[in-house]
């Protein structure tokens, strides 16, 4: 037969489409949402990490006093105490500080952009949680505060943008920092970064769930939620994952989730078991060197992804309510692709 001359009527042309293009998992992806009508202020961030830079240390207690009004969570009260008065005048004169500080300066002499980003995600925030209330957002010297660069609290949200200098800073190098956690020490995990401390602030970790796929499951909502805020963000800056690790979990997924099954570790509350899975570090001890960590969170945010592909009449909010994992996985239908 010759196919190019096979005509077909534009409505059997059309039904025929409706009919394939569902076997080829066609779909709009449901957490492309607009936003245009999401209104909030703009989000301006605070750079305590330069206004304090420049007290004069000779004037220090009216300098602060100065800056008192903008930056209380900082600065509190009491700016004339010879105690807090010291303390802060060898902050502001330690050469440490004042590396991390000149560093800062030069890497980020301009948060427009970062803001803008940040707004954007706060936006998404809101559209899911319309009763959110969004933080105040400040940037400071953290002097090498490796653990938290990002904290909230009382809805403010303070950024040390001083752990964020690039993987080529040496202090990094110098202070012992691994590796693989210098590796997302660049401006591109601040967004993430923010909106994970975020999500972890509304949904703190529950200390009841015990079971390894109790806390997948846990991890796996809120990195679907930081999908949802982040749209179209790349995956690495949302796990972490270098471009290689992503290769080998989605080619190993199969494997990964086979071993959890077969060592019958799924409901296991071992802390070892939940160590290998959870942990972070620069790859899984368990698997190849290639693998990335935190392979139980990989394994609980295409659980929750296919639950809430599979639920369209599920909503964000209800997702993070519901407690019962296994529930989540059972309705998920989640079979890693071979």
């Amino acid at each position: 037969m010759n196919y190019s001359s096979l005509k077909i009527p534009g409505i059997h042309l059309f039904v025929l489409m409706m009919l394939i293009l569902p076997s080829c998992h066609w779909h709009r992806n449901r957490l492309e949402v607009d936003i245009s009508g999401i209104r909030i202020p703009e989000t301006k961030i605070h750079r305590y990490d330069r206004d304090l830079f420049k007290v004069p240390v000779s004037d220090l207690s009216n300098g602060l006093k100065k800056l008192e009004p903008e930056y209380t969570c900082f600065l509190g009260s009491d700016l004339d105490n010879p105690v807090k008065l010291e303390k802060m005048r060898d902050y502001l004169q330690n050469p440490r500080n004042i590396d991390f500080q000149q560093a800062t300066e030069r890497k980020f002499p301009d948060l427009s952009d970062l803001e803008k980003k940040l707004n954007d995600g706060f936006r998404h925030f809101k559209y899911y949680f319309p009763d959110a209330r969004l933080p105040k957002v400040y940037s400071y010297i953290s002097g090498g505060e490796y653990n938290t660069p990002v904290e909230i609290s009382d809805s403010i949200l303070i950024i040390a943008l001083d752990i964020y200098l690039g993987k080529d800073f040496r202090i990094y190098q110098s202070d012992g920092v691994p590796n693989y956690k210098i590796a997302r020490m660049t401006p591109d995990f601040i967004v993430p970064d923010c909106m994970s401390a975020l999500i972890l602030d509304r949904f703190p970790a529950d200390p009841s769930v015990l079971t390894l796929l109790g806390q997948m499951v846990e991890a796996g909502k809120r990195l679907y939620l930081l999908d949802a805020m982040l749209p179209g963000q790349a995956v690495e800056l949302k796990t972490g994952y270098t471009p290689e690790q992503i290769d080998w979990i989605r080619r190993n997924e199969e494997h990964v989730w086979g071993s959890i099954i077969e060592n019958r570790m799924l409901y296991s509350s071992k802390g070892d078991v939940l160590r290998v899975f959870l942990a972070d570090g620069p790859f899984t001890t368990e698997f190849s060197k290639d693998s990335p960590p935190r392979l139980g969170e990989w394994i609980g945010w295409q659980i929750v992804t296919s639950f809430m592909e599979k639920h369209p009449e599920v909503t964000l909010p209800e997702l993070m309510q519901e407690k019962d994992a296994q529930k989540i996985l059972m309705l998920s239908g989640y079979k890693p692709q071979r």
